[in-house]
């Protein structure tokens, strides 16, 4: 099982770049870059809320689930 979070398509529509989401967000480039990858094993849900905030979406907006073998 895999859960994908689909965080570029909702920056480009809100025009906003990776940096300014880390800044708004409160996370390193790092940690968003993790999450952005696919390698995290866990989202905090106060991440989850503040990422949601910043880009002004719901959950579903950006998260998505995908059988192993469709990755």
């Amino acid at each position: 099982m895999a859960i994908i979070i689909n965080i570029d398509v909702m920056l480009a529509k809100r025009k906003m770049s990776v940096t300014e989401l880390a800044e708004r967000v409160g996370i390193t480039m790092a940690n968003l870059s993790i999450l952005k990858n696919g390698k995290a094993k866990a989202i905090r849900l106060s991440t989850l809320e503040a990422i949601c905030k910043a880009l002004d979406c719901q959950p579903g907006d950006i998260l998505e689930y995908r059988e192993e073998s469709q990755r």
